[in-house]
């Protein structure tokens, strides 16, 4: 029994380490496309039990949004995806807390994001 139980522990660690490596894996290749587009800004929030938010931005010449990045979950399930709206705006318009109004976690991202641009 004790047997059977350690092996589906290690089974389990081993899946989780094998779909972790394929998120970071699908996450880099969307970041390097996104680092073509221009000067790139990332910022992160979340904690040990609540979703994390990764959000990256990039700028062209003139300060304005090239392309965008965002993942955010709990699990290794989650995705890179495009923020909606943003492409084209001006680095100077974007208010985190109006992109996103209800959700405190993707304002400190992209709050984040946006503080290294300016550095």
């Amino acid at each position: 029994m004790v047997s059977a139980l350690v092996a589906v522990a290690v089974i389990a660690w081993l899946l989780q380490m094998a779909l972790g490596g394929w998120q970071i894996h699908r996450f880099n290749r969307a970041f390097d496309k996104l680092c073509q587009q221009g000067r790139v800004g990332v910022g992160r929030s979340g904690g040990r039990f609540k979703p994390r938010v990764v959000v990256a931005i990039a700028l062209d010449n003139n300060d304005n949004v090239a392309d965008t990045l965002m993942m955010r979950g709990l699990t290794v399930f989650a995705r890179p995806q495009k923020i909606a709206g943003l492409e084209g705006k001006p680095l100077k318009e974007l208010q985190p807390d109006v992109i996103f109004p209800h959700d405190p976690l993707c304002q400190n991202a992209l709050s984040l994001a946006l503080k290294l641009k300016h550095g």
